[in-house]
């Protein structure tokens, strides 16, 4: 499996040698490793487990203990220390794009990249009159107020550029939450992509073009998940990495309280397994990662039912940026873990 993970990065162009520290998370040395692992959603272990409503691992006794579901505002805790980026102006108000005179539509995006190069577009195609910018948002505060309402208190007032006065009412824009499409094009091929092929693969040398347009045609043809670019969000985790609170809590047996981390970025995911299997105890050296992928809204489903996942020592790992220094953004996260959010924008929310 760590070999077919390799192979998957090289073939969505990123690189697997960045470790994965997150905001206001303990650093690789306290991750820890279960040595057995199955699918925490269903599947076989060592296999990627695809979505799935079953919230059970294979290993499960017959009387599992359930834990109760997440309130709406212990999830919108979970989510808020997770950024996402749109193009506003200097006042904080979000940027609606027409694509045609029916639809109106805001993006989110996971990446800053995608949204600097949305605001790029725009100023070139002749609004850099208007001061625009990107702003932060905290996921958390716009998950059930904008992302999943029902519309009906989301009235907003569009102005077209330059126009004068209020603007003119309406509800019936859409909201659209953008992820990375390096990880969005990792899921499909985690869906797609089988361990013989990376054998194949290591047997034959190495990457060839052929062989890459093969994988990224059958990843964006068959995938029977993720087929949008947008509000399809993947999140990805390794079910046997473990990692402990940072405040030294104990739980009821007096052992340190252990959170299982789930991330947005494949990258990132792989890389700190990567990390800190490279320091692990010759016992654990080689346990296989059990890879478990599924979407942001079915999790977030999930988490609001009685479940035999404690969804309370589950931790939400933000992505790094492209080049970002995981230590310097550590060290900031732990600072102010907001300081970058947006504060009063799109109606201070």
């Amino acid at each position: 499996m760590m070999k077919l993970l390799s192979t998957l990065l090289l073939l969505v162009g990123v690189s697997t040698t960045t470790a994965a520290s997150s905001r206001g998370l303990a650093s690789p040395s306290v991750f820890g490793v279960v040595p057995r692992g199955g699918a925490l959603f269903g599947g076989k272990k060592d296999k990627v487990a695809e979505e799935s409503t079953a919230a059970a691992t294979t290993e499960a006794p017959a009387e599992a203990k359930k834990y109760p579901p997440l309130s709406q505002e212990e999830v919108e805790e979970w989510l808020e220390q997770i950024p996402v980026f749109a193009v506003t102006d200097a006042n904080g108000a979000g940027v609606v794009l027409k694509p045609d005179n029916d639809t109106s539509v805001f993006y989110f995006f996971f990446s800053p990249q995608m949204a600097n190069a949305t605001l790029n577009q725009l100023t070139s195609s002749g609004a850099a009159d208007m001061d625009l910018r990107v702003s932060a948002f905290s996921l958390g505060k716009i998950w059930f107020k904008i992302l999943n309402s029902d519309g009906d208190s989301n009235e907003v007032m569009l102005k077209s550029p330059g126009e004068e006065g209020e603007g003119v009412a309406t509800k019936n824009v859409e909201y659209r939450l953008v992820p990375d499409t390096r990880d969005l094009l990792g899921a499909r091929m985690l869906l797609t992509m089988n361990p013989e092929e990376g054998q194949k693969l290591q047997e034959e040398g190495g990457m060839t073009p052929e062989i890459a347009q093969a994988a990224i045609k059958k990843a964006m043809t068959e995938s029977p998940k993720f087929n949008t670019t947008y509000n399809e969000i993947p999140v990805f985790m390794i079910a046997q990495m473990r990692m402990q609170k940072q405040n030294g809590e104990k739980g009821e047996d007096g052992e340190p309280v252990t959170l299982l981390p789930m991330y947005f970025s494949l990258q990132n995911m792989v890389g700190t397994w990567q990390q800190f299997m490279s320091q692990a105890p010759a016992d654990v050296k080689d346990v296989e990662p059990a890879i478990n992928l599924m979407s942001l809204h079915d999790l977030v489903a999930m988490m609001q039912k009685e479940s035999e996942i404690d969804f309370r020592n589950v931790v939400l790992v933000p992505s790094l940026p492209m080049g970002a220094d995981p230590a310097q953004a550590e060290a900031q996260a732990e600072a102010d873990p907001m300081a970058q959010m947006g504060g009063s924008t799109l109606g201070d929310l």
